[in-house]
């Protein structure tokens, strides 16, 4: 995911980190069915919505190459298609990275394995949405629709993950609702 310099590979690794989530928390029984399900479907519209930038983004600049893509940010920004752009974007990272709206599903995960649970929060699958909005910031650093939406979701994130980490009785529970605080800041 993170070597990639196409932006359709870059996808496709955005996508495996959802499928190996799924699996891994779907994988013990008919208890995990429910929260692996809301994962993929919550984690998957995020990657719909990444799938969407990057065609948005084929068209604008004619390439899928990431650093051809990114030499290119004045042309994205200029574009008509800038604000679809930043919002697929946005929402492709916000779904992956657990942030408010979209926070409830990784506390439900947690019904996984210990081990699963840490390959969640301390490794790729919530890092992935993060890398997303990061990589593809320059185009966007600029406009207040990219910095407004992602500071208050930020802000708003670490409040509500920090609020709810606070009334856990359960480590794993308390572990999940933090990381999602700490997701929020490192959006901010």
């Amino acid at each position: 995911l993170v070597l990639a310099d196409d932006t359709v590979l870059l996808f496709v690794f955005f996508e495996l980190t959802t499928l190996c989530s799924f699996l891994l928390i779907g994988g013990q029984g008919l208890k995990e069915a429910r929260p692996a399900t809301r994962a993929l479907v919550v984690t998957g519209t995020g990657g719909l919505a990444l799938l969407t930038a990057v065609v948005l983004m084929w068209s604008v600049t004619g390439t899928t190459s990431v650093t051809e893509t990114l030499a290119r940010s004045g042309e994205i920004a200029a574009s008509p298609l800038a604000p679809w752009i930043a919002v697929t974007l946005m929402l492709a990272g916000m779904t992956k990275s657990a942030q408010v709206p979209f926070h409830f599903w990784l506390p439900d995960a947690m019904v996984a394995l210990t081990p699963v649970s840490a390959y969640l929060h301390a490794a790729t699958l919530v890092k992935a949405g993060i890398y997303v909005l990061m990589r593809f910031s320059p185009p966007f650093a600029d406009t207040t629709l990219w910095t407004v939406t992602l500071v208050t979701a930020g802000l708003v994130t670490t409040v509500v993950g920090a609020v709810f980490a606070l009334q856990q009785h359960d480590l794993k529970a308390l572990l999940a609702y933090s990381t999602v605080s700490q997701l929020g800041w490192i959006v901010v």
